[in-house]
């Protein structure tokens, strides 16, 4: 069950934040890392990222807006029509659309 705020209080008076964080140091030192996060790259953001492009200038190549893009990368959404085929283009071989769109 979760704390109350005065619960909170009266915990963390009690703590040594200062000692905790030299703690985790030592144990990151040590090799004793807690938590290990992974972030997973979309197709899309990894084919935009091998051709060097920022989310602006990609969004602005393939003529979408950047929070059209920035949901697309991060699955919120997904892309229909042309947009489809460009995409597979990007993932497949960014470097050719890349050349295709500045032509």
């Amino acid at each position: 069950m979760p704390l109350d705020e005065k619960e909170l209080l009266e915990r963390d008076a009690k703590r040594n934040i200062g000692e905790e964080l030299l703690q985790a140091v030592r144990d990151i030192k040590a090799g004793q890392v807690g938590r290990i996060s992974t972030v997973e790259v979309s197709p899309l953001a990894s084919a935009r990222q091998r051709i060097g492009l920022s989310q602006s200038e990609f969004a602005r190549m393939l003529g979408v807006s950047l929070r059209t893009l920035q949901e697309w990368e991060q699955g919120r959404r997904k892309p229909s029509g042309a947009a489809k085929s460009l995409i597979a283009i990007a993932i497949k071989d960014p470097e050719t659309l890349q050349k295709l769109l500045a032509a």
